[in-house]
């Protein structure tokens, strides 16, 4: 039997968890498609397996990953799927289609635990639930790699120095949690750059929501002491930094330093806002992770709600998929395994039913936790009472999941009947335009699925080759780009990146521009529909949907199918318009020094701040430009060859 050592299947963030030698073997099986070739490919992997923790990968034909699965002992585990009698209906539908098998040993069933989880992310396989929220999380950070430490917004990976918290359960959260600290502790928000350029206060110190540390307003111990307190604040001790600011805010008062006080005042309210804000009581809990599992008409629902320092950080649901006839403590264990792949787990995580796997999943996550870490079922107290509250959530959240599904299932269906499409479109993709009188011009692509708008899609084109404001052409130049770029990524279709429907916002000319592009490409089965405005364009509702062939439709004013197309053409306007605002501000914002080849920011700002304008730059003679700070001899002689090529 051949055995062909295969290369780590982890992330390189994950391989460090793994570090120690495995074992990987690969097995092929015949090619038929029935459940007696599937059985043979892994009867000959088990003869090969010894009872030793891991992971095992099921693949189809292609090489197609199916499965991820771990073990405490691989071959006793693997042997039961040969046991055809025994296994669901589902599991034979897997084990039919497989035919190799991947093996990966490790040192611990926790091991296991994690890496099933890490390949799970990364493979995406049909028969494991999947955690189907891919957003990240926010945190707030408070760096410390500057003398007066800032307060920010973060996602992604954690290189930053400094202190984090989080997670929130949402970007709002974390933003209406950051302007009432700015309010509580007075830390600075702007970035080193901007802050080394200041000479005077900017509008967050005039609206009390910083102490200007950038022109000296406030020295590098007192803030020093806001950070410290923003620490303690963060970190749970928020009882004791109320207690502090009306000592001192007491003290101002005696002193008859009634302005000092003041501030103090707004402070105190501002922490009361952030504990007032909250919509759970966390009193009690410390920090903690809480989840609890709804389920309904075969769907399941998880809601989950993050406690730090006894305040409630936000709630999000979650509504995992692959789920069909497995037991719920099986999916919660899945899902708490995938989450923690990105979240830092805390010291406590609190769920609503007793988990098989609970120790496992616990001694799993002690080295990302940085300690032990408990996973309970909570029985009385505050802890039940923030369980009974989350489990509520929980089922609301699954009833209106339900119920908007129903709505959306019926309102697609609907769009396809009226567009004549074959079947409900799984991408969805609308373009748009924006330009002001042909500048700063550019083309804008947002993608919306079955369950709404998959904004990490979205695209955006710099018009390059239509000139003025021929919107005809600009259409055309983004679909050549567009489908030009399909063709050579994926010829064949096969990565879901090719549309099941394009909407254009436009009439016939941008239909007819479409068309045209498309047909130079070889591109002539993408559904294509363009939506403009009606006779009445001040009337709502009144929209003609353009077809290939010349036709036109629309709908009633009140058409669920109607409202559902507006959104997704006033969504790629927003997209399109906003992207376009940001291109036109760059523009404003350059300076004519840039054109200036070897030029860096320091010497255009040293000429700047000589000459005040770049056109006295221009104008300036050699020997002007010498004369200016911090301006070299040869950068003087650059800067006026470019200006004077000639002479």
């Amino acid at each position: 039997m051949p055995r062909t050592p295969a290369g780590s299947p982890t992330s390189p963030q994950g391989a460090e968890r793994f570090h120690e030698e495995k074992a990987t073997y690969t097995v092929r099986g015949a090619e038929q498609p029935d459940i007696e070739a599937g059985v043979a490919a892994i009867r000959e992997v088990v003869q090969t397996l010894k009872p030793k923790p891991g992971v095992y990968r099921m693949q189809d034909a292609r090489g197609e990953v199916l499965y991820v699965g771990k073990a405490r002992a691989l071959k006793n585990r693997v042997a039961s799927y040969v046991q055809v009698d025994r296994l669901s209906n589902r599991l034979r539908r897997m084990v039919s289609q497989t035919r190799s098998m991947t093996i990966v040993t490790t040192n611990s069933e926790a091991e296991a635990l994690l890496l099933e989880a890490q390949l799970i992310k990364r493979y995406r396989p049909p028969y494991n639930v999947l955690l189907r929220d891919d957003k990240s999380f926010p945190f707030i950070l408070l760096r410390a790699d500057h003398a007066y430490p800032r307060i920010t917004k973060h996602r992604g990976a954690r290189k930053a120095k400094g202190n984090y918290y989080g997670p929130f359960a949402s970007a709002g959260s974390v933003n209406t949690t950051i302007n009432a600290l700015q309010k509580l502790f007075l830390l600075r928000s702007c970035n080193d750059g901007f802050m080394a350029r200041r000479d005077r206060p900017c509008l967050l110190y005039q609206i009390k929501r910083c102490s200007a540390p950038c022109v000296g307003r406030i020295g590098e111990a007192e803030y020093g002491e806001l950070v410290r307190q923003a620490k303690d604040f963060l970190g749970g001790k928020s009882g004791a930094v109320q207690r502090e600011i009306e000592g001192q805010m007491a003290e101002a008062a005696e002193s008859l330093d009634y302005e000092r006080a003041a501030m103090l005042r707004d402070r105190l309210r501002a922490a009361t806002f952030i504990q007032g804000s909250q919509a759970i009581n966390a009193e009690g809990v410390g920090n903690a992770d809480v989840f609890a599992l709804a389920e309904k008409g075969g769907q399941i629902g998880i809601q989950a709600f993050f406690i730090r320092g006894g305040q409630n950080w936000g709630h999000r649901a979650f509504f995992p998929s692959h789920t069909e006839g497995l037991e719920l403590e099986e999916v919660m264990t899945a899902f708490l395994a995938q989450f923690y792949e990105e979240v830092p787990p805390p010291r406590l995580i609190l769920v609503d039913r007793i988990l098989p796997e609970g120790e496992l999943l616990a001694e799993a996550l002690h080295e990302s936790a940085g300690g032990k870490v408990e996973v309970s079922v909570p029985q009385r107290g505050d802890r039940r009472r923030l369980m009974e509250q989350a489990s509520r959530n929980a089922v609301e959240a699954l009833e209106r999941r339900l119920a908007e599904s129903g709505t959306k299932a019926r309102t697609n269906r609907e769009m396809a009947e009226f567009l004549e499409l074959p079947e409900v479109p799984q991408r969805i993709e609308i373009y748009d335009n924006s330009h002001i009188q042909g500048t700063n011009a550019l083309g804008a692509m947002v993608v919306a699925g079955p369950e709404g708008f998959l904004k990490g899609q979205y695209r955006k084109w710099n018009i390059k080759a239509a000139q003025s404001n021929d919107d005809f052409a600009m259409m055309r130049e983004v679909f050549q780009r567009r489908f030009a770029r399909a063709q050579e990524d994926d010829p064949d279709r096969e990565n879901g990146t090719w549309p099941d429907l394009v909407l254009i916002d436009g009439g016939k000319g941008q239909m007819s521009a479409v068309k045209e592009a498309l047909e130079e490409l070889g591109v002539e089965d993408v559904p294509l529909i363009a939506i403009a405005k009606g006779p009445h364009h001040g009337r709502e509702g009144r929209e003609v949907f353009h077809f290939p062939d010349g036709r036109e439709k629309m709908l009633p004013v009140n058409s669920p199918v109607l409202f559902h197309l507006q959104r997704l053409r006033d969504e790629v306007h927003r997209f399109a318009i906003g992207a376009h605002r940001e291109k036109r501000s760059r523009a404003i914002t350059a300076s004519p020094l840039d054109e200036i080849p070897g030029i860096g920011p320091a010497r255009k700002r040293a000429l700047l701040l000589h000459f005040g304008t770049a056109g006295k730059v221009r104008a300036a003679s050699l020997e002007d430009l010498q004369r200016a700070p911090g301006v070299s001899a040869a950068v003087a002689q650059t800067v006026y060859d470019f200006y004077h090529p000639g002479g």
